[in-house]
C-alpha cells in the first residue's frame, strides 16, 4: 500500500467549506463524511478532512489556529502545467479564496498562492524538471 496523507483542516461553515473545494473541481467521499467532517478527494494518494472546528479539537489538545491571522502550514501541490496552476488558482479565488501573493515565476518553476475562506493557505505549482536537467 502506498503512502496516502490526510490534510485535516478545521473550518468554520463545513458546508461552505465541502461548496469551495468542489468548485476547484474536487470531489467528496461521502463515506467519510457527516456532519462533523468531511472527506475531499483531490487524489488517490491526497484528501483533504474539513472538520468542524468542535470536532477538530477532539484530535488535540492545542487551540485551534485561526488560519485568517496566522500561518500554521502552507499545502503545496503539483500541476501538469503552467495553465493547470492558473486554472487552479483562479477556480479558486472565483470560489471565494484569497490571492495569498502575486504569481511567482522562476523559469523552471511557476506557482501561485491563496487561501481558502477560512485562511488555509494552499500553493499550486508546476515544475520543469527539463529545466534543471545539464
Amino acid at each position: 500500500m502506498s503512502t496516502q496523507i490526510f490534510v485535516n483542516l478545521p473550518v468554520t461553515d463545513l458546508d461552505a467549506s465541502k461548496a469551495f473545494y468542489t468548485a476547484l473541481g474536487y470531489t467528496i467521499d461521502e463515506q467519510f463524511t457527516d456532519e462533523n467532517a468531511s472527506c475531499v478527494v483531490i487524489s488517490d494518494s491526497i484528501y483533504v478532512m474539513l472538520l468542524t472546528e468542535a470536532f477538530a479539537k477532539q484530535f488535540t489538545t492545542k487551540a485551534i489556529a485561526d488560519a485568517s491571522a496566522t500561518t500554521e502550514v502552507i499545502n503545496a501541490l503539483t500541476a501538469d502545467s503552467r495553465e493547470a496552476v492558473d486554472r487552479l488558482a483562479d477556480a479558486a479565488l472565483a470560489a471565494g479564496a484569497s490571492p495569498v501573493k502575486e504569481p511567482q515565476d522562476e523559469g523552471f518553476m511557476y506557482s501561485r498562492s491563496f487561501a481558502d475562506p477560512d485562511g488555509h493557505q494552499w500553493e499550486v505549482l508546476h515544475m520543469d524538471a527539463s529545466a534543471l536537467e545539464g
